[in-house]
């Protein structure tokens, strides 16, 4: 029968007692484990990077949304004016 566990796999770093210390301390602070700090970080940062991209598409939509508007508007000014010249015209 197949484990539903989720797989794992060790991965080492090297780090100076510094960054080790660091890590530790900020781990405490959460009150997780120094694995659970680093996924959570390294989770926010592709959370991070996504909104990021997210931001910049909707930039993206509003700009391109106003200059339709613009040239909607254009249009129709450019519209009325040629028919009111008919209706000079005619």
């Amino acid at each position: 029968m197949a484990s539903t566990a989720a797989k794992t796999e060790r991965i080492t770093i090297l780090g100076t007692p510094q960054f080790k210390a660091f890590l530790t301390g900020e781990a405490k602070r959460e009150g997780i484990s120094v694995s659970e700090l680093i996924r959570r970080r390294c989770q926010n940062r592709q959370q991070e990077r996504d909104e990021d991209l997210l931001l910049s598409l909707a930039e993206e939509v509003r700009t391109a949304t106003e200059n339709a508007q613009r040239a909607l508007n254009k249009g129709l000014h450019d519209a009325e004016q040629a028919l009111a010249e008919l209706s000079r015209g005619a």
